[in-house]
């Protein structure tokens, strides 16, 4: 019996980049190739990038020194970069570590089995050619049906906003949308597998549809999916403020299934600094939409995104934004210092400030987010939440699920009551977890 030969796959970033490796895995599956957890068990390396941060390619190239070691012992070992920093880079990959293989980016996927199949055979191959129109989601390859309980389905793909500071539009392309009959096909095909949840993915999920003929725009997908059975919760990322309809924000009231959760990627209090980051809206038109998600649905919890120390960022346009997070009252943000990202408008901006002073904002700000999550996560104490159990915890001695508003819980239960969403009484709030007992 011929031997199994095996995938080391590493992925960075974002849920997209998540869902590309399901489907990676999957085709690798397809010409012989298993997985492992130890780079030095395997024949092919392979490496799903993330470039939304500064020095996210001296990282994947740290990362590819590691493995220059592994493959100076088994020459026969092939290593491969796709993602963000493959379409980035490009060339430059191939000419900076001549012992990669095959560069393939966020386009290109569909190619990976035979660009694997010529590396065995000595060749070495880039892929970054864009595909903007519907065909990409054509040459999409199926990941695996398995049983599980949540699942990540691409709905779109690419954005057409250009935000001043960001790659995507660059490594990810222009908006495209994926056909309604489709989606539902992969999540009906999920149901009876057992998925009870999915997220429906896209950069910019609220432009779905648009453009499309005798397509449902994003509320109407929503509606189809939330019809098929055995799914019992929808979630959806990510979300611009700029295109987020009343439609949308009503569709929290009005179907059962969509989770009291969402992603609101703010990046700013300040309205200067959000007309220098071509956001599309101002801070009062973001509060706004937050007030009608909150009429819509009292119990929504939202999270964003917060970039400080972006050029022209001074003290009073810092504090704006943290008397933001106190009128918005965030779950959670993910919150970082603005990174030039090279091709961008912003990078051509003039930056003054210290790097160090950027450093202490955004811990002062993280520092009051910190305050704000513990105070919600406390404040659930008492109350009986929806808790979709997804199964065992990290640590194996109790089981873990989410709440719909996406608040991790732990709770002790049988192992059958996975893929269930059960009562569950709040006892304990924690930083960043809650405790919970099952109602009976």
């Amino acid at each position: 019996m011929k031997q199994e030969k095996m995938l080391y796959l590493e992925t960075f970033g974002c849920q997209m980049n998540v869902s590309d490796s399901e489907k990676i895995v999957a085709l690798m599956k397809g010409i012989g190739y298993g997985r492992t957890e130890d780079p030095r068990q395997a024949d092919l390396i392979l490496l799903n990038t993330c470039s939304i941060r500064a020095k996210a390619e001296q990282r994947v190239y740290g990362h590819l020194g590691k493995f220059k070691s592994i493959k100076s012992r088994n020459p026969r070992l092939i290593i491969g970069v796709g993602g963000c920093v493959a379409q980035q880079e490009g060339e430059r990959l191939l000419q900076k570590a001549p012992f990669v293989n095959l560069v393939f980016g966020t386009h290109n996927i569909h190619l990976l089995q035979e660009m694997v199949s010529g590396a065995e055979r000595g060749e070495r191959r880039i892929e970054t050619d864009f595909i903007d129109d519907e065909k990409r989601f054509d040459l999409f390859p199926a990941t695996d049906v398995e049983a599980g309980v949540t699942r990540f389905v691409t709905v779109m793909q690419g954005c057409d906003n250009f935000c001043s500071y960001c790659i995507v539009p660059h490594v990810r392309g222009r908006e495209i949308s994926r056909s309604a009959a489709k989606i539902v096909e992969e999540i009906r095909a999920l149901a009876a597998a057992g998925v009870t949840e999915v997220t429906l993915l896209g950069q910019n999920v609220n432009s779905y549809g648009r453009g499309g003929a005798d397509e449902p725009d994003f509320p109407g997908l929503l509606r189809m999916v939330a019809e098929v059975d055995g799914i019992e919760r929808i979630r959806f990322t990510t979300s611009h403020p700029k295109d987020l309809s009343d439609t949308l924000v009503y569709c929290f009231s009005q179907i059962n299934k969509l989770a009291p959760h969402i992603h609101l990627p703010a990046q700013s209090g300040s309205d200067r600094i959000l007309k220098a980051m071509n956001r599309g809206y101002t801070r009062t038109e973001y509060l706004r939409k937050v007030a009608l998600l909150k009429q819509a649905c009292p119990e929504i919890q939202i999270t964003g995104d917060i970039i400080v120390g972006f050029p022209g960022e001074d003290e009073a346009a810092f504090a704006e934004t943290l008397t933001l997070l106190d009128e918005v009252g965030y779950a959670d943000l993910f919150s970082f210092v603005y990174s030039p990202r090279p091709g961008t408008q912003a990078a051509e901006l003039e930056d003054s400030t210290e790097y160090a002073v950027k450093q202490q904002r955004l811990d002062r700000l993280q520092q009051k987010q910190k305050r704000s999550t513990l105070e919600l996560n406390r404040s659930l104490v008492g109350t009986v939440q929806q808790v979709l159990v997804e199964g065992a915890s990290s640590t194996g001695d109790c089981l873990f699920g989410r709440t719909g508003g996406n608040r991790g819980t732990l709770l002790d239960g049988a192992p059958s009551l996975a893929g269930k969403v059960i009562p569950v009484r709040i006892v304990e709030g924690l930083q960043t977890l809650l405790k919970g007992e099952v109602l009976h």
